[in-house]
């Protein structure tokens, strides 16, 4: 299979050459020749799939098609707002998307392409939305305002994709997205990308997309064959450390993305790597926009070694050389867990991911095995066992069978069939799980709700090392 034989116009097809891409991925095979014939879509794929040129891909055909139609061609002035708007939960995916974007399009002539997100002062965005635009990537809070001042057109939108739609309900974006899609044309093009199709979702789908084709590529039960999970269990906080402070100092260790449950937890741990020489920063929901692009760019050429986040990073950070994905402190929710060691292991790269647990996370260490039905193999390092007994854990992860015996009905859940993260292993959908599925109780929750456990402490607010080029770091050189 070829991009050309999925229907993609010539300059699409050779921006794609251009940046090396040669072959459609799987959720890419399956997507885009529907999405090009304009229907909607409910999309269930891994995070580093390919799923962003999925969508981007027929949204720039859809671009040039309109171009290349003289009774439509806009008029510059005449006409304002985005043809195609595309939603997501955070900043770093907002800008991730922009990017692709940038990239896919590069041989479309005058494209413009805009983001929309918080964090960031109103003055660029506003001259950005006042006049016509191709695309629009926006997080759904920002546009909201806009669009109660009414600075936002939307009313020539002609597809509507929303990226990671759980994860924007799970941050209390529902009515948000509502009040937006109101403000869009009925007669639209709907994209919908989500890790499952229950409850909330499901309910939100199907309000918002008619007649979806449904497109399932993987689940969150994959293998993840290319990336290594280990599991060490520590004895207290200073084994932890103990155990953080060998893997860091490993020579197969490239970069190293490193999770924690809180801002605050993030923003110590940085400090703590930094005075020992590392080149690290923090990145979390409580840093101003300018310094987390700069933390990112810091991150993709190559400046920092290890990144310290929050499960803000958890979605929408694509660098290839992350080698190491280390849960110091583990999610909030079992799907946290999949996004996290999605980011290693990127574009067919081997990777790494390490959790580093005590004996009171054990509890969700059954959840994270129940939600993936895999078990995480115990490992330990040489001098450093723990001397406290572990926690007694399943042979086999709770809702997974030994090897040659036959699943069990609702075993192995399909994504748009799992039911939330307290679901019994035995808690498959019967029938069709988009007709039957279980209403949720919805939660309202502010943007960064999982992250508001403790205040973010004042920090530099530029990425800037300190010395002379080539030389290393002292101590507390990035700002955390």
């Amino acid at each position: 299979m070829t991009f050309e034989s999925l229907g993609l116009p010539e300059p699409v097809t050779r921006a794609l050459a251009d940046a090396g891409y040669d072959a459609p991925t799987t959720v890419q095979t399956a997507a885009i020749p529907p999405a090009i014939a304009g229907a909607d879509l409910m999309v269930a794929a891994a995070t580093g799939s390919g799923k962003t040129a999925s969508f981007m891909l027929p949204a720039l055909h859809r671009i040039l098609a309109a171009r290349g139609d003289a009774t439509k061609r806009r008029e510059k002035g005449s006409v304002y707002g985005p043809r195609v708007l595309v939603l997501t939960p955070t900043r770093e995916l907002a800008i991730q998307i922009a990017k692709a974007a940038e990239t896919y399009g590069r041989h479309v002539p005058g494209l413009r392409v805009a983001t929309v997100v918080g964090g960031v002062p109103y003055g660029a965005q506003l001259k950005a939305l006042r006049g016509p635009l191709d695309i629009l990537i926006s997080t759904p809070g920002r546009l909201l305002d806009h669009l109660q001042t009414g600075k936002a057109e939307l009313g020539h939108v002609e597809m509507l994709v929303l990226d990671e739609a759980d994860r924007m309900l799970d941050m209390g974006f529902i009515d948000d997205i509502r009040t937006i899609a109101d403000h869009v044309p009925a007669t639209r093009q709907t994209l919908m990308y989500s890790a499952t199709f229950v409850g909330n979702v499901g309910n939100l789908a199907r309000s918002l997309l008619r007649d979806p084709q449904k497109v399932e590529v993987a689940s969150h039960t994959d293998t993840h064959a290319n990336i290594e999970q280990r599991l060490h269990w520590a004895d207290n906080g200073a084994h932890k450390n103990a155990l953080l402070d060998h893997i860091l100092t490993q020579r197969e260790l490239e970069q190293a993305l490193v999770f924690t449950s809180t801002q605050r937890d993030a923003d110590w741990l940085a400090d703590r790597l930094a005075d020992m020489g590392h080149h690290v920063a923090s990145l979390h929901g409580g840093h101003p926009q300018g310094r987390r692009n700069r933390v990112l760019q810091g991150l993709r050429d190559g400046r920092l070694k290890i990144l310290v986040a929050t499960d803000v990073a958890a979605r929408g950070i694509d660098v290839r050389t992350i080698s190491h994905v280390i849960n110091y402190g583990l999610p909030m929710k079992p799907e946290d867990y999949v996004h996290r060691i999605g980011r290693t292991g990127r574009a067919g790269a081997n990777g790494l991911a390490i959790t580093l647990a005590e004996r009171m996370d054990s509890g969700m260490i059954r959840r994270i095995q129940q939600f993936t039905t895999q078990s995480m193999p115990v490992t330990t390092i040489a001098g450093l066992e723990p001397k406290v007994q572990a926690p007694k854990m399943h042979a086999h992860a709770p809702g997974a069978r030994p090897p040659g015996h036959a699943p069990r009905r609702g075993d192995a859940r399909r994504p748009f069939e799992h039911r939330g993260n307290d679901a019994p292993a035995h808690a498959g959908a019967r029938g069709n799980p988009f007709d039957r599925a279980l209403p949720a109780r919805e939660e309202r929750r502010a943007p960064g709700w999982d992250e508001r456990r403790a205040p973010a402490r004042p920090g530099p607010s530029a990425f800037k090392p300190r010395g002379k080029p080539g030389q290393r770091p002292r101590p507390g050189s990035f700002p955390r």
